[in-house]
């Protein structure tokens, strides 16, 4: 060991594994950082983001001081007192001119990776007062969030499976051995997976690419992109038709019957063709299922980035359902937060208020991302003319990303909360850039809701910030404030503090709670941490499953308990838990009525399908284990090799066009068209292609300056704002019809 280094424990906040790494530091420097064997959920497994998290900490192009635009348009470095007065000048300046509606946000998928976004977005969305909010939800997963909320009451009551105990395992649309897994929290997935089979188990992948995760698979079908909701509804058929379904109360599940009549027309025979495979593959993977002891049904982008996406997402767990493995050890199964996770007061609502130029309807208090650009662009009243950005970066991660950073370049005022000038933030006028990764606690406040054990863990800061340098958790407070009217000079802790005592005076005042009647005032003082956001954590942990609940459960978690714990405490496997989450008063809905009204869409798609000859290629996404959307690409350690932007073609389509390997190839959307490196392969079948999100770096401005070395193509020039899934309003990204021909044409490379 070098001299004078020192050794920590810290929580993973790169990816959705949660990690735990240990971290050696030689004062300010990481020294080396590798997988914690004492981590209580990892064990010691990290992949290279986890093992590059000095490069990114210490990457020196993160932005260490806030930055404002001058005249010139150039940014210039000021204090945290002149950043802030400046957004409240902004924001304030265009609310009092335009309304609320004319201030936007948009945050990015960091609110499940980091503490300060969870900890403040309720409140400064409530602060806004604005119908103009969006987020990553609507380019991700949003359509299992509608699913789940539709069917279980609780948007984020997503089953996950419970790997380490079933016996077999689908995975449609996800490629969960390089996204570590998604909406699934689940450390060292390849050695799960060798566990598995050891056990006799198998895994069967249904994906139009021959993924990492297929290569292992014990069976890999290829399917037509887009066509998930059909094969899915193919094997609901198939569990009635041959008599395959476990017997359902009819006290907890309501809709079997509408269920059944609805599949009729989706038989295997019916579907097979368009999905790209035979009514036998179909049958069998219903046979199995239902065969197996245990089973689960897991699937992610490849079915929430589709037209049918809320659809789809709602037939997973139709699937586990009716196999009897909804809710059951080695089946689908809730995970339990480490917190006190917020619970839904009734049935989710859809289109409570719509958007004012497409009319598409709200989703759990956000308008679709892909419409954006229009609320920008068109004038009126709501016009949206100012924007806070926090950890995001929709020009390459929304659809029709050329579209709305041309958007982005006519608001009145934007500020960003980033640690890079990307191609997004470059359009602000004030940056607001979080300390690094290391002078930041972490805290899996969304995450431990979808792992696949019960664990506590917390990591404080391993650095002290510098002086006067505001935690990521006190920037998103100050700006909460801000747009509350307080001013920019309000006390961060102050907003922190109102919270505490809301959350405990409803404690105590809730029927039959065990805090009823104590006061709010000695509770919270019994709170530790070394700020505000640590007594809140606190507090959060008191009041979660595993907490002490102010010493009604002397054996519980708190935030001192967690401290002298870093490796984490481990309260087993996951539990039943469906009667908690869905209530006495509710059953499961195997049919809610908002996707049983958007079924006649479906069989208007199959019956267009079946008559649809030879046409364009379709386009789908996919990940890199080295890459987390864009921002990782700035990291030499984790460049190269695999993790490259280059157009996947399978190698006959390419042969026929003429096209080599490393040729320039154009590809044409409806949005627009990129000009793209060839690869010809056999991992993707005739008539698909596929790009990876997140390239199209170099542009003018932006400071990723090695990013902008292998700069790739932005895919979301391709992809259409104009086509999303109506259930949720999430992006279509896959299944994206596209023209292929050789040479670039009229076309700069993007």
């Amino acid at each position: 060991m070098v001299t004078g280094t020192t050794r920590h424990h810290r929580i993973c906040p790169l990816c959705e594994a949660g990690c735990g790494l240990t971290v050696d530091l030689d004062g300010r420097r990481v020294v080396k950082v590798r997988g914690a064997r004492d981590d209580v959920f990892s064990k010691g497994y990290a992949c290279p983001k986890g093992i590059s998290l000095g490069e990114i900490d210490q990457d020196p192009e993160r932005c260490h001081a806030p930055l404002v635009r001058q005249p010139d348009g150039r940014f210039a470095e000021v204090t945290w007192d002149e950043a802030f007065a400046e957004v409240a000048r902004g924001l304030g300046r265009v609310a009092e001119q335009h309304g609320k509606d004319a201030v936007a946000l948009y945050y990015g998928n960091p609110v499940i990776h980091t503490v300060g976004i969870p900890l403040h977005v309720a409140a400064m969305r409530q602060s806004m007062q604005s119908r103009n909010v969006y987020s990553s939800s609507t380019v991700d997963q949003m359509p299992k969030n509608v699913s789940a909320g539709l069917m279980f009451g609780d948007p984020w009551a997503i089953p996950v499976p419970d790997i380490d105990r079933t016996d077999h395992l689908l995975i449609l649309g996800a490629n969960p051995l390089v996204s570590n897994g998604s909406l699934w929290t689940v450390p060292d997935l390849p050695g799960r997976i060798r566990a598995l089979k050891a056990r006799g188990g198998r895994l069967v992948v249904v994906d139009p690419r021959r993924t990492r995760t297929a290569e292992v698979a014990d069976q890999h079908v290829t399917i037509r992109p887009g066509t998930d909701a059909l094969l899915l509804f193919a094997l609901v058929h198939t569990l009635f038709d041959e008599g395959l379904t476990a017997p359902l109360d009819p006290e907890r599940y309501a809709g079997e019957e509408q269920l059944r009549e609805a599949a009729e027309e989706f038989s295997p025979e019916a579907v097979a063709e368009v999905c790209g495979t035979t009514p036998g593959t179909v049958r069998g993977l219903a046979r199995e299922l239902a065969a197996a002891p245990s089973a689960a049904v897991y699937a992610r982008m490849g079915t929430t980035a589709v037209a049918f996406g809320t659809v789809a997402s709602w037939l997973v767990d139709v699937v586990n359902a009716l196999t009897g493995n909804l809710d059951r050890p080695g089946g689908a199964m809730f995970g339990e937060a480490q917190h006190n996770a917020l619970r839904p007061t009734g049935p989710l609502a859809l289109g409570r208020w719509h958007s004012r130029v497409r009319g598409l309807p709200e989703v759990l208090g956000e308008l679709p991302a892909a419409t954006l650009a229009d609320e920008i662009d068109t004038p009126g009243e709501g016009q949206v003319r100012a924007l806070v950005a926090i950890a995001c970066n929709p020009v390459l991660g929304a659809p029709n990303g050329e579209r709305l950073e041309r958007s982005l370049a006519d608001l009145d005022f934007m500020v960003a909360v980033d640690p890079y000038v990307n191609e997004t933030t470059r359009h602000a006028h004030v940056i607001l850039p979080p300390p690094r990764v290391l002078e930041s606690e972490h805290f899996d406040i969304v995450l431990s809701r979808l792992a696949v054990r019960r664990v506590a863990r917390y990591s404080p800061p391993l650095l002290p910030r510098e002086e006067g340098r505001p935690s990521e958790a006190e920037i998103l407070a100050k700006l909460t404030l801000i747009l509350s009217g307080a001013g920019p000079e309000a006390d961060p802790a102050s907003l922190d503090s109102l919270i505490i005592d809301k959350i405990l005076g409803a404690v105590v005042a809730a029927p039959g709670s065990p805090l009823a009647g104590r006061d709010p005032a000695e509770l919270k003082a019994q709170l530790t941490g070394e700020d505000s956001t640590e007594r809140r954590i606190d507090l959060m942990l008191r009041l979660g499953a595993f907490g002490d609940a102010f010493g009604l459960r002397p054996d519980g978690v708190n935030l001192a308990v967690l401290r002298e714990r870093p490796e984490g405490m481990d309260f087993g496997p996951l539990r039943p838990q469906l009667d908690e989450i869905v209530g006495a008063e509710s059953r499961v809905a195997l049919f809610p009525e908002p996707v049983a009204g958007d079924l006649p869409r479906l069989v208007e798609f199959l019956a267009a399908e079946r008559e649809r000859g030879a046409g364009s290629f379709l386009l789908v996404g996919r990940r890199h284990l080295r890459s987390t959307n864009s921002w990782t690409h700035n990291i030499a350690a984790l460049s190269g090799g695999t993790n490259h932007c280059a157009l996947e073609i399978n190698a006959e389509d390419a042969r026929r066009l003429g096209i080599g390997p490393g040729d320039e190839v154009t590809v044409r959307g409806r949005a627009g068209a990129v000009v793209a490196l060839a690869e010809p392969t056999d991992r993707v079948g005739p008539g698909v292609v596929s790009l990876p999100h997140g390239w199209g770096h170099g542009r003018d401005g932006t400071r990723m300056a090695h990013a902008a070395k292998a700069p790739g193509v932005n895919v979301n020039a391709l992809t259409d704002e104009l086509v999303v899934d109506p259930l949720s309003g999430n992006a279509v990204f896959n299944a994206v019809p596209v023209e292929v021909s050789p040479g670039r044409g009229d076309l700069h490379q993007c």
